[in-house]
């Protein structure tokens, strides 16, 4: 499938591709820093529906299209496993790991469950070491038994 992209000058780019529905999708990404999630006809340019989103929530809606793959690919790699789970976690707003690394959660050692990919503004961010610092509303994809996901969970929420 090919995205189109196309400059607007003074505004900025829009990329878009075409659905089997016969409509197109795609963003308008304005030179401001705003997005523009686009809807229009694959013979006619003219948008037909448009809603206009800031970088922080075309950040999340990227995030919301990107984990759920990351996930369904690392549950069919682990389906073989009993007691293996995969689950996106997002890192609330109100965090207190939020803005602070990786590795002062002490996940593994408190948990033992691995984060193996952290999804942020729709790039997989793939094994983050230690080091990596946490945004608010990061997804991460972790992998561990069902209460280690559940300790997991409380501890980006609560600490």
């Amino acid at each position: 499938m090919n995205v189109e992209v196309t400059p607007l000058p003074g505004i900025g780019v829009r990329k878009d591709f075409p659905l089997k529905n016969n409509r197109r999708v795609g963003v308008i990404d304005h030179r401001d820093g705003t997005v523009d999630l686009i809807v229009s006809k694959p013979d006619n340019p003219d948008v037909t529906d448009q809603i206009s989103l800031t970088r922080r929530e075309a950040s999340l809606l990227a995030n919301l299209l990107g984990a759920p793959q990351v996930v369904a690919q690392l549950q069919e790699e682990h389906r073989e496993f009993d007691g293996v789970t995969t689950r996106q976690l997002t890192v609330p707003a109100g965090s207190p790991y939020a803005g602070r690394p990786l590795g002062d959660t002490g996940m593994r050692t408190r948990t033992k469950t691995s984060i193996v990919a952290v999804v942020r503004d729709g790039h997989v961010i793939a094994s983050p070491g230690p080091e990596f610092v946490f945004d608010a509303l990061d997804v991460l994809i972790v992998v561990g038994t069902a209460d280690g996901l559940a300790a997991a969970t409380v501890i980006l929420t609560d600490g």
